[in-house]
């Protein structure tokens, strides 16, 4: 392809993108909502910890939940990006992953109500872990998506709105499913009910996707290559220092993530572990979580997700030992909102940030490396985590949780350059569009 028809395909596709902002924005706006609402409720360090409790009286069995949740994350990026690198349209693959990481939803909610026992408990496990999966592959197509289709000025914005609202629903639904359908075991399983609610308006959102998008073909693809061989061009994307000591922060953080699981456990000691408690304190982080997307939106298109990734970390710390200080339930309610707007805050930026390093045609890839990390690491420490509790207590593990995150905060302050700031510098306007 010559340089003058990779530009005409270039324009071409910057004006199928400003033709098409308003309704691409409008279905992932509403994808996004529908599915935060549903899947934040599910990955508040409060549903998922105080089930698999309550099936097995267990910390230990906690981490092993987690970890399978995660574990299902390690290699199925990798294999989900060398599945959608070398197509023109991702969207049909998108759907499918969405649609059968919903499926497993589904089946936590049947199994809830059918299942009894340990075969409840094996289940639910083996379910955590296709979950996981579908999660990881689903990451990576639906961040391509939105690479392709929302400019680069708007994705803060995007997401700011969007996690605001989902956020929102979410926080109040958080609340009502842990003081009504879990407290008064609404259908015979509060908990089953809560993952079937979270099915259905997921799979609205996945609708609603599916029937606003339009995508136009990719510029650019790579040539279709076997996995093994695509692997083998990995150490390759590690050679930007920048993007490498992006990762290494970035695992850093999903190691203090550690302690995400048992956060709830610190706050029983103060406070008991009934539906009302888990309600309040899954408003107070999803709350927070919601209020504070405008402003990492806001910072993130302003000032580079750079910023936003060490103004969450440094939030992070600060409601970890909040909540080792704590000595009332107020100080722990605090505490669940600074952790619930950190929470926020690594999300959005550490999964932005990385669509701008490099090259476009390796931007499945690099979506997939970073998942794989973060997948790998995240699965790992659940399960450590747990055993650390179990022989030494969540207090120690938060304080090695703390270790992590403050290293983790030094990479970024002086290893990582924000992106943005390696090429020469583009003014957008209101639109996203550059200026000349």
């Amino acid at each position: 392809m010559t340089d003058a028809t990779l530009a005409q395909r270039q324009a071409d596709d910057d004006a199928f993108v400003q033709r098409h902002l308003r309704r691409n924005f409008t279905g992932h706006f509403i994808h996004g909502m529908l599915g935060l609402t549903g899947f934040r409720v599910m990955y508040a360090p409060t549903l998922i910890p105080s089930y698999i409790l309550l099936l097995t009286g267990s910390a230990a069995m906690v981490g092993l939940g987690q970890s399978l949740l995660q574990l299902g994350a390690i290699l199925s990026p990798i294999v989900g990006a060398a599945r959608i690198e070398h197509r023109a349209r991702v969207l049909p693959y998108a759907i499918r992953v969405g649609g059968l990481m919903r499926v497993q939803i589904l089946g936590l909610a049947l199994a809830g109500w059918f299942l009894g026992g340990w075969a409840l408990v094996a289940v639910t496990l083996m379910l955590f872990f296709l979950l996981g999966i579908f999660t990881g592959t689903q990451r990576v197509a639906f961040q391509m998506l939105m690479s392709k289709v929302i400019p680069i000025a708007r994705r803060g914005r995007l997401q700011g709105y969007r996690n605001l609202t989902g956020g929102a629903i979410a926080a109040v639904m958080s609340y009502w499913a842990g003081a009504y359908l879990i407290e008064r075991d609404v259908w015979g399983n509060g908990y089953a009910t809560t993952f079937f609610v979270t099915f259905v308006l997921t799979s609205l959102g996945l609708f609603a996707l599916q029937a606003m998008m339009k995508e136009p073909d990719a510029v650019t693809v790579r040539g279709q290559v076997s996995l093994r061989e695509r692997m083998r061009d990995l150490p390759e994307l590690l050679s930007d220092p920048d993007y490498r000591w992006f990762i290494i922060a970035q695992g850093l953080a999903i190691a203090g993530r550690v302690g995400a699981p048992f956060y709830v456990l610190i706050a029983a000691e103060r406070m008991g572990m009934d539906g009302s408690t888990i309600g309040l304190l899954s408003l107070a982080f999803l709350g927070a979580d919601t209020l504070s997307n405008l402003l990492w939106g806001q910072m993130g298109d302003r000032l580079g997700f750079r910023a936003a990734f060490i103004a969450a970390v440094a939030l992070w710390i600060g409601g970890i030992a909040m909540l080792l200080l704590a000595a009332t339930p107020g100080v722990i309610v605090a505490s669940f909102c600074l952790l619930g707007a950190a929470a926020s805050g690594y999300q959005m930026s550490a999964t932005t940030m990385v669509l701008e390093f490099g090259a476009r045609e390796d931007t499945a890839m690099r979506l997939a490396l970073s998942t794989t990390v973060e997948g790998t690491i995240a699965a790992a420490g659940p399960l450590i985590g747990g055993l650390v509790v179990h022989l030494l207590g969540a207090r120690v593990l938060m304080a090695v949780a703390l270790g992590f995150l403050v290293a983790a905060l030094l990479v970024l302050l002086f290893r990582v350059r924000e992106p943005r700031r390696r090429v020469p510098a583009v003014v957008f306007d209101d639109l996203g569009t550059p200026e000349a």
